[in-house]
């Protein structure tokens, strides 16, 4: 099971100092909430907030971590709260300076939560979404890796999490520790924070014992770090054992309420259950000072366990440390189950920094310069400096390939083949590919690029079924493949892929990944995907099959609101082609945005609907083609213009026949209708907003797809939510009647579904019959 850490005797001389800067990473942490919320002037009388407790009891764990075991090549990510600590250590650092520790949760000042793009001072990882920046250093190690096999070596380092113990009730901590290529990560290590305490209360029953089975199932190593020097010196004495005996088998609540407790107190709850007469005895013989001190001495706050544990990492498999702490550690709060956002009082500063040797009316001083102190600051800030990385450029991504395709295909099967196609137009942009699926390769049209680059795996491994004759898809696992197969799990995949995005600005070496999944379930993901967009991390996510088009399998597969998804996501752009010759030019424009200091993210959606591809009209004239390119990256293109026409439909994806069947019936009724193609309402909305000066885009897509000039009612379709291009209206202030799904959907035939919803054609000339009187 667990391997107990005991405390090892204190023989390190600079065992002292390295208590004397944890006393000042307490405070200054302290310190820093505390400015916020009670010194600097707050006009508008809103709650500014931070954790002082929770920073408090990571303090003794981040000190130990810092000042004694962290190296550049190592990464770490931060619990939420405890981003205060993390500060402290910058500034003792010297990566930050004293100007920016008054300005936490200010206006471009030090972020609520730690923050990779938005913090002056250096920070691995973003994290703030419970549970998704704990995992990150997963995707962060299995990157690395996945570079260092590949495309160049950056070098190895541990990838750390510092996790709080509640952080653990989360789906998407487990959906990553169980997942099989996690546990050949031997360079990931948790430092879990057992206090115990969420926001609102004192955990019941945290289940140590369970978490730490569920980790050992999982392969992990796991360390408990349990009770700290002071408290295992009173376990070596008479009734020792039967102390130890009681505090092991008391609740969480009442454990805590001992934390409350003077030493009179302590000598007469203690006593309890077999051995009281022991106990007692015991407790009698310890002095008032020292008997409290002592329930307060856990291993998460005692910097020679804390010591040991980290020394004692086995890298050949991942590892979790349960370090058991107290929420308010050190703090007047400690211990109290309201504490998670409580504030100390100003009296309670002065009594703090009176006892940790600071000075309130100067919070921020630093350690004189002749100090030991200093100096173990100055010692560890050089052996912690990084080197500046180099950035190399992502390679240039062809804008068009030259295929005209023809005959009936889908947007989906387009992804396979624009892949297979770099590999022989633009073999170094190929290269820079990774794709990642939670085990939909074969079902989303990636099997001709797996067969091509074969599935990546740290060391080789046999292919059991290469002599098979009837095996399609050949899964050859190395380390030179460039497909990611995962478990089905969606918040792994994206947070995979969000991390392989992040390599350009990590390590210097840009990768190109693409992530594919079934459409329905980005939904599920869109959390952690857009976190992982938030922390900096570059990719292209494909939905693919998508909508009621895919009408055999029902409801439960056919999604409704992801194109909504992908016009409201920030730092994304989103596309919903129609034909595949759309599909070829909006991929490869999603995949030239990766890797580069000004890219974005990119979500396109697919479909298996198989369509004419003549419908297309693609001109034959390449300055014509190129223009006809250049709209669909923008967003929209004329498909159809007719004399007079007298209504407009505007439409998106897998139900453009519909457009046009209605178009043509619409004619032969005398009323000539015009039909707009639209790639991306995502990039519309935002011409839209820049043509009212709101942002910078650009807007000419706006005049070639919808001229003021051909201004007419407007009907707009699409296999998904209608509100998505309602607003395509305001562009020339028309009457609009607006198509697509608004319930969940079922089962049944393309055309009776289509029709169900009213996306058939019959429903799209109503609609424009409407309009037009």
């Amino acid at each position: 099971m667990s391997s107990p850490v005991t405390t090892p005797p204190e023989t390190r001389d600079d065992l002292g100092v390295l208590r004397e800067v944890e006393s000042r990473v307490l405070w200054l942490s302290s310190a820093i909430i505390h400015h916020a919320n009670r010194v600097r002037a707050n006009s508008s009388g809103l709650k500014v907030g931070g954790h002082q407790a929770s920073s408090a009891s990571m303090a003794s764990i981040m000190t130990a971590l810092w000042f004694r075991h962290l190296r550049p090549q190592d990464r770490v990510s931060v619990k939420p709260h405890a981003s205060p600590v993390l500060h402290a250590i910058n500034y003792l650092l010297g990566e930050l300076d004293a100007s920016c520790l008054p300005g936490l949760r200010e206006f471009g000042g030090l972020q609520s939560y730690p923050s990779r793009s938005k913090d002056p001072d250096p920070v691995d990882y973003s994290t703030g979404s419970v549970g998704i920046g704990a995992t990150a250093p997963i995707w962060g190690a299995l990157s690395r890796r996945y570079v260092n096999a590949t495309v160049g070596d950056v070098g190895t380092g541990r990838q750390f999490s510092l996790v709080g113990d509640a952080e653990l009730d989360e789906g998407a901590v487990w959906e990553a520790v169980l997942d099989p290529a996690v546990g050949e990560l031997g360079e990931v290590v948790w430092v879990v924070d057992l206090n115990r305490q969420s926001l609102d209360r004192v955990v019941p029953d945290i289940a140590a014992e369970k978490l730490r089975g569920m980790f050992t199932a999982a392969g992990w190593q796991v360390i408990t770090l349990k009770y700290g020097r002071l408290l295992e010196e009173l376990f070596a004495r008479p009734g020792g054992e039967e102390l130890r005996q009681r505090i092991d088998t008391m609740t969480n609540p009442e454990y805590q309420r001992l934390l409350r407790c003077d030493a009179g107190q302590l000598r007469g709850r203690l006593p309890e259950g077999p051995g009281a007469d022991r106990i007692r005895a015991l407790v009698d013989q310890v002095v008032d000072p020292a008997l409290v001190d002592a329930m307060a001495n856990l291993g998460g706050h005692d910097l020679a366990a804390l010591d040991a544990a980290f020394s004692a990492i086995d890298d050949s498999r991942p590892t979790v440390i349960f370090a058991y702490t107290i929420k308010g550690y050190g703090l007047a709060s400690k211990g109290h189950p309201q504490n998670h956002s409580a504030l100390l009082t100003e009296e309670q500063m002065r009594e703090l920094a009176e006892r940790l040797g600071a000075d309130p009316a100067h919070p921020w001083r630093a350690f004189g310069e002749d100090s030991a102190a200093h100096e173990l600051c100055r010692r560890a800030a050089g052996r912690l400096r990084r080197r500046e990385t180099a950035r190399q450029a992502p390679p240039a991504v062809p804008v068009d390939i030259g295929r005209t395709p023809s005959g009936t295909a889908t947007t989906q099967a387009a992804l396979g083949r624009v892949l297979l196609d770099l590999t022989r137009v633009a073999p170094e942009v190929a290269a820079r590919v990774v794709t990642v699926s939670p085990d939909v390769s074969s079902s989303t049209n990636l099997g001709g690029w797996v067969n091509k680059v074969g599935v990546w795996s740290s060391t080789e491994l046999r292919d059991w079924f290469a002599d098979d004759a009837e095996t399609i898809l050949h899964w050859r696992e190395r380390p030179s493949g460039q497909h990611i197969e995962l478990g089905i799990a969606e918040t792994n995949l994206v947070g995979l892929i969000g991390e392989l995005g992040a390599c350009w600005s990590r390590w210097g070496q840009p990768l190109l990944p693409i992530g594919v999944l079934y459409d329905p379930f980005v939904e599920r993901a869109l959390e952690p995907w857009s976190f992982g967009i938030y922390a900096g991390g570059q990719s292209l996510l494909v939905g693919t099959p998508s909508g009621v088009s895919l009408a055999p399998e029902g409801g439960a597969h056919q999604s409704i609101k992801t194109p909504s998804i992908g016009l409201e996501q920030p730092g994304c752009v989103s596309y919903e082609p129609a034909f595949v010759i759309d599909a070829e030019w909006t991929l490869l424009a999603g995949m030239a945005r990766l890797g580069r200091p000004d890219g974005s993210s990119a979500y396109v959606r697919l479909s298996t609907r198989p369509i004419d591809q003549t419908l297309a009209t693609v001109p034959g004239d390449p300055a014509a083609r190129e223009r006809r390119r250049r709209q669909v990256v923008a967003g929209a293109y004329p498909l159809l213009r007719t004399d007079g026409a007298k209504v407009t439909i505007a439409a998106m994806g897998a139900v453009v026949p519909e457009a046009l069947a209605a178009a043509d019936r619409l004619a032969q009724d005398g009323v000539p209708a015009d039909v707009v193609c639209v790639t991306s309402p995502d990039l519309l909305y935002r011409a839209v907003r820049a043509g009212q000066g709101h942002e910078q885009a650009e807007s000419w897509v706006l005049d070639q797809a919808f001229p003021a000039g051909r201004a007419t009612p407007l009907v707009t379709v699409l296999d998904g939510h209608p509100h998505t291009l309602a607003f395509l209206a305001t562009i020339n202030r028309v009457p609009v009647s607006s198509l697509g799904v608004t319930r969940f959907g079922q089962s049944g035939s393309l055309e009776d579904v289509y029709r169900h919803h009213g996306l058939d054609a019959d429903s799209v000339v109503r609609a424009a019959l409407d309009l037009v009187g």
